[in-house]
């Protein structure tokens, strides 16, 4: 049975312990707020960049068109950018993207194709690196980068870019977690290369009126070729975003969680040592009246 003194160190380390976790909670729900302003406002352009390619897929001529959207002509190798975070206490979400594309990549070897894993987190590289550390071909850390930006996502770009022009893969697919809310995010799945142009095309979001009065210049296959690349920073720089909302809400929810559990903590030890302190209480009483009784 832990003495009094054990009781007493292990109440003052729990309390330690939910101060750190109390401020923690606070600086994840202060950043929270500005890291879920830039997801939700980061939306509607890649929307509307969806939109746009949808429109210029329909009526791009596929035989002379950018293998960024219709592809090589091949599947057979696989490149799944993995985007956590660089620190961990954010309960599941890193192992859940990680577990999101850890089914994915192993599914994709079990159909025998080939799966390169590009990691950007530093915690993506530490989940997967049991099971598929011999796929991951590069890990890139932002731990240095306080301020995320535009430019962060086209240094992601230009290397998926670069690794597909001197034809290292064929698909690539991106990996991160959509924010909902505090309590919830979604691990997610986008296809970047080809292409994943949305169902039904522009006429389903705009309307065929509305498409017919739009007019490109130069003309529509150059500006394909330009968005097509730029859809490629804008969907990481989305991911990057939403990422970085998910985590702090992830953070937010598991350090409230373990503040409320010290504290429970901290009551269960308080009443087990006051009922520690009064049984020894007790047993010195019951010594100094026997001896007095003897006497």
């Amino acid at each position: 049975m832990p003495s009094l003194k054990d009781l007493r160190n292990r109440i003052s380390s729990v309390k330690a312990t939910r101060k750190i976790t109390k401020a923690m909670q606070m600086v994840a729900a202060a950043k929270l707020r500005r890291a879920q302003e830039a997801a939700t406002a980061a939306r509607p352009y890649a929307e509307r960049m969806d939109t746009v390619l949808a429109t210029l897929g329909q009526s791009a001529n596929r035989d002379n068109a950018s293998p960024l959207l219709v592809g090589t002509g091949r599947e057979q190798t696989h490149l799944l950018i993995v985007m956590t975070a660089e620190r961990g206490l954010c309960g599941g979400f890193n192992s859940n993207i990680a577990k999101l594309a850890r089914a994915d990549a192993q599914r994709l070897i079990a159909e025998g194709k080939t799966v390169k894993i590009l990691t950007v987190g530093r915690k993506g590289a530490d989940n997967l690196r049991r099971d598929l550390g011999r796929n991951i071909v590069e890990r890139l850390d932002l731990r240095g980068v306080r301020q995320l930006g535009f430019g962060n996502a086209e240094e992601i770009a230009g290397k998926v870019l670069a690794m597909f022009e001197a034809g290292e893969f064929d698909v690539a697919t991106l990996y991160f977690s959509e924010f909902k809310s505090v309590i919830t995010q979604k691990p997610t799945a986008l296809q970047l290369i080809p292409a994943k142009l949305p169902e039904g095309g522009a006429a389903a979001a705009q309307g065929d009126s509305a498409r017919a009065v739009v007019e490109y210049e130069p003309d529509e296959e150059q500006i394909l070729g330009y968005l097509l690349t730029r859809n490629i920073s804008t969907q990481i720089f989305r991911g990057l975003l939403e990422n970085a909302a998910s985590e702090q809400g992830a953070r937010m929810s598991a350090m409230d969680s373990a503040t409320r559990n010290a504290g429970e903590m901290i009551n269960k030890l308080t009443i087990k040592y006051n009922r520690q302190r009064q049984a020894n209480i007790t047993k010195e009483l019951i010594e100094i009246i026997s001896g007095a009784e003897a006497l």
